[in-house]
C-alpha cells in the first residue's frame, strides 16, 4: 500500500520531506555560498512515486528511500543514510539505466536554504530550485530569481528525469 492520500503521523515527522520546487527566472549563482556535483541513480522506482536512490554528493555516498507523495506533491516519506563513497560507487553500477548528473548550489533566503540544481547530460538546460519546509503552509522568502512553481509536477522528479530526460520533452 502506497502512502499517497495517507496520514504520515505514524511514520514520525523526522522522515517526512516537505518540499516545494520552482523553475529559475534569473541569476542565482551570485547568491550561492556553496556548490557540489551530484551524481545519482535509481535501483528501483515505481509509478507510485516510491524509489530507492543511490547518490554521490561531493565525496560522500548516500542511499535514500522515498515514498509516494501526498496529492499536493508537497510531502512524502524520505529515509536517507550516509554510506561509504566506495559502496555508493559500487551500488551505482547496479542502478537502472540513466543517471542524474547535476551541480547543486546552496543559497540562503531568510531562514531557509534553497537548493538549486543545474542539470547536465540528458537533462542539460533544466534548472530547478527546491526548498524544504517544516510544514506545508510555512511561509518562506521568494527571491527575485525564483520562477514558476512546479511542486507536484512529476516530470520534475529526479526519478522521472532518469526515464524521461528534459531534452526529450519537446518531442513528447
Amino acid at each position: 500500500m502506497g502512502l499517497k492520500n495517507k496520514n504520515f503521523n505514524h511514520l514520525g515527522s523526522e522522515n517526512i520531506e516537505i518540499e516545494r520546487k520552482f523553475l529559475i527566472a534569473g541569476d542565482f549563482k551570485s547568491h550561492a555560498y556553496r556548490s557540489d556535483r551530484v551524481v545519482q541513480g535509481y535501483m528501483a522506482s515505481s509509478t507510485g512515486g516510491r524509489s530507492v536512490r543511490i547518490r554521490i554528493k561531493g565525496d560522500k555516498g548516500y542511499i535514500t528511500i522515498k515514498g509516494g507523495s501526498t496529492d499536493s506533491g508537497l510531502s512524502r516519506f524520505e529515509w536517507e543514510k550516509e554510506i561509504s563513497l566506495q559502496d555508493a560507487e559500487q551500488l551505482l553500477q547496479l542502478c537502472d539505466p540513466g543517471v542524474i548528473d547535476k551541480v547543486r548550489y546552496l543559497i540562503k533566503a531568510g531562514k531557509h536554504t534553497y537548493e538549486v540544481d543545474v542539470f547536465h547530460g540528458e537533462n542539460e538546460g533544466l534548472v530547478v530550485a527546491e526548498i524544504e519546509l517544516d510544514s506545508e503552509d510555512e511561509p518562506f522568502e521568494k527571491p527575485s530569481w525564483l520562477g514558476e512553481e512546479v511542486t507536484g509536477d512529476k516530470r520534475y522528479y529526479n526519478s522521472h528525469l532518469v526515464k524521461s530526460p528534459y531534452k526529450t520533452w519537446k518531442s513528447e
